[in-house]
């Protein structure tokens, strides 16, 4: 009976948001994907605590001539401001984090806003640039939440393609996920400073390339203008 229980909260845990069927309709959700008819991709880079490997993942990026969106938190923007310079000098987007990796559900909706502007501040201080997008902490959400997000003009993205790569997966096993999963319009989770990214990058790239596939930052493969958000976090035309 324990085994059948913890089967069933795995599966919840597994399918969400697809498990919430019919109550997605009052739940806000964030963008997990975008319904797309051409074969775009965005893929991302979550970035909190290490920085062994950002200029690595730049140069690898440029060598593909691929613009990717990199979330970094407020705190690691304090740490790196070359390395935020970096990205956004070589055209990717640097975007929201959050300033202190904290659970959004715990707080307040004041206090959301208040650690959302706290880190585009410290963003847009190094880059110009004001972020207009955010992905959650822990990818931890509540109605709350993004509604606070989503008060100030941001948008809250997750993921649908998840790359797993800070379980320290190997190169292979990283590249198998994301090629068997990537689809028109998904949206692609890495982290910086996984272990085998750098190594698993290049022939995710080179994979989805020869498959037509063509990579646009988040900001490009999101739509503007009236939309729904179905009960799968998928973004379509209104």
């Amino acid at each position: 009976m324990v085994c059948l229980c913890l089967a069933a909260v795995m599966f919840y845990v597994v399918n969400y948001p697809a498990a919430v069927g019919t109550a997605a309709t009052t739940r806000q959700l964030p963008i997990y994907c975008v319904q797309r008819d051409q074969k775009l991709v965005s893929i991302s880079f979550d970035a909190a605590w290490g920085n062994e490997d950002t200029q690595q993942l730049i140069d690898i990026l440029e060598k593909y001539k691929v613009k990717a969106t990199f979330f970094v938190v407020g705190e690691w923007v304090d740490k790196y401001p070359e390395s935020v310079k970096a990205l956004a000098d070589a055209g990717h987007e640097v975007m929201n984090h959050s300033n202190t990796h904290a659970h959004y559900p715990q707080l307040s909706a004041d206090q959301v806003v208040a650690d959302l502007n706290a880190c585009n501040d410290k963003i847009e201080a190094v880059t110009g640039v004001r972020p207009t997008l955010v992905r959650l902490p822990y990818g931890d959400y509540d109605d709350n939440s993004i509604n606070a997000v989503r008060s100030i003009g941001m948008e809250p993205i997750q993921w649908d393609v998840d790359s797993l790569d800070w379980k320290d997966l190997s190169a292979a096993d990283i590249t198998q996920r994301v090629v068997s999963k990537v689809q028109p319009g998904s949206i692609v989770l890495f982290h910086n400073a996984a272990l085998h990214t750098p190594e698993a990058l290049p022939g995710i790239l080179e994979t989805l390339i020869q498959d037509g596939y063509t990579f646009v930052p988040i900001s490009q493969i999101i739509l503007e203008g009236d939309y729904t958000i179905d009960h799968t976090g998928r973004q379509c035309p209104a």
